[in-house]
């Protein structure tokens, strides 16, 4: 009788362990649907609380003086664009300057596609720099600058007057 009574023990302790394990179960599950629901009210809350959202709007670069480089430059692609574009006038709008030729061609054909009629000169420095656009007065350059500025804002925000000294 003996092992019967362990038998029978054993039994209902295990049931006992499962019972308890179960209501652990329980617990949990209510807490965490009280956990949500806390979780779900404070959301409500704060949404209440906070401002509308307005999406952020790219603000326009303020116009800065004309900052002017005075420097002799010699065309790269041996002047054939600069001879049908009427060439290189006295102010030139300079949208990108690079120490590799093979990206200043890439910015020329990109803004070639872009409808611009631009071409690559070479500084005393070796720098290759993209010009966009030529004028012969001062005051149409600047006016050409601060509008691409505005158009390409914030990707070519660097964009610069070169003058060709005579």
């Amino acid at each position: 009788m003996n092992v019967m009574k362990s038998k029978i023990l054993l039994l209902g302790f295990a049931f006992a362990l499962l019972f308890t394990l179960n209501s652990c179960k329980s617990q949990e599950s209510a807490y965490k649907a009280a956990y949500d629901k806390a979780k779900q009210r404070e959301m409500v809350e704060n949404t209440r609380e906070t401002t509308p959202y307005y999406p952020a709007v790219r603000p326009a670069p303020t116009p800065t003086p004309a900052p002017v480089v005075k420097e002799s430059v010699k065309p790269i692609d041996g002047g054939g664009q600069l001879r049908s574009s009427g060439g290189l006038k006295r102010y030139n709008i300079v949208i990108g300057s690079f120490k590799s030729q093979m990206n200043a061609e890439a910015l020329k054909e990109q803004m070639q596609g872009s409808g611009y009629n631009s071409f690559v000169i070479q500084n005393a420095q070796g720098m290759y720099q993209v010009i966009i656009a030529s004028y012969d007065d001062r005051a149409s350059a600047v006016r050409a600058r601060d509008s691409l500025k505005n158009d390409y804002y914030p990707d070519f925000k660097d964009i610069w007057i070169l003058e060709q000294p005579y």
